[in-house]
């Protein structure tokens, strides 16, 4: 990672396992992760390969999400899977959520 970078912050998964995981740096003094987003950090393993991190920004707070340890350099693809999954999930409590908001909207009418 370029100096002066916390990580890396998922913008795309390819729906496909081999497709492209699109990502933009995210700068060492940025603020906390918006809700369902997910920042990668890589960095040399002390054994082979790179220790790559995820965490997933919530409503109120950053948590970890998963650690690959010693993971190949092909890393993208190992990941791919987990990254995908988590944010279709997000996606989806958003629109529940939205929904859910509506109906209560709808019924104190």
């Amino acid at each position: 990672m370029p100096d002066g970078v916390r990580g890396a912050l998922v913008q795309r998964v390819s729906a496909r396992t081999d497709g492209p995981l699109d990502v933009t740096w995210l700068a060492a003094g940025t603020p906390r992760l918006p809700l369902g987003r997910i920042r990668l950090h890589r960095e040399p393993s002390s054994l082979a390969g790179w220790d790559v991190t995820a965490h997933l920004g919530l409503a109120t707070s950053e948590v970890h999400l998963a650690s690959w340890p010693a993971a190949p350099d092909d890393w993208p693809r190992l990941i791919h899977p987990t990254v995908h999954e988590v944010l279709g999930l997000c996606a989806a409590l958003t629109v529940a959520t939205t929904a859910l908001d509506l109906s209560n909207r709808l019924a104190e009418v």
